[in-house]
């Protein structure tokens, strides 16, 4: 595994303050700027690839590779505040401008005007609060691309959505004993 642009502090998690959204974000950056670490991750051609990073103040933090044509779907990360960093190559980001119900629903009619759309070259990034619901995409038909994302407090679920038109329907809740 690469090392860790951000080595671990010798404090403890309960000693050390929640990271905010600007201190997740200042952390991507600095690690999508960091040659070295981004050269590390093997690259996939056909999906995409990942490797686990030390994160601010307890964080989880995540170097992904995205092959041509690979994306998310619909997802958002519950509790979780988050920030990602295109380090090679550029994501579009697609996402909600609205706050959802967190619980008891499974259809949802969107209104219109809450689409929001990003492209995030190398270099550009943004942060994000609670319940973000998204998408991240490499629309290029012939080059990988590759994120720093972390999250606060370590993503205690996600949940995946499909959307036709403007109706988004939950799926599916995954936990981190999933993703292991």
């Amino acid at each position: 595994m690469p090392a860790s642009p951000a080595p671990a502090s010798a404090a403890s998690a309960a000693d050390t303050a929640a990271p905010t959204q600007a201190e997740l974000l200042d952390f991507v950056r600095r690690a999508a700027a960091d040659a070295e670490l981004i050269a590390s991750l093997p690259l996939d051609p056909e999906g995409r690839t990942w490797v686990r990073l030390e994160g601010p103040g307890g964080s989880e933090a995540w170097l992904i590779g995205w092959p041509p044509g690979t994306g998310t779907g619909w997802h958002d990360h519950a509790d979780s505040v988050g920030a990602f960093v295109t380090a090679a190559g550029e994501l579009k980001e697609n996402a909600l401008a609205a706050r959802l119900p967190t619980d008891g629903w499974k259809t949802l009619e969107l209104s219109e005007g809450v689409d929001r759309e990003r492209r995030l070259p190398t270099g550009k990034g943004r942060a994000f609060g609670q319940h973000h619901v998204h998408e991240v995409l490499n629309e290029s038909d012939d080059r990988h691309a590759v994120s720093v994302h972390a999250y606060y407090p370590p993503l205690p679920q996600i949940r995946r959505y499909s959307r036709t038109g403007p109706t988004l329907r939950l799926e599916q809740v995954e936990r981190p004993q999933d993703w292991q």
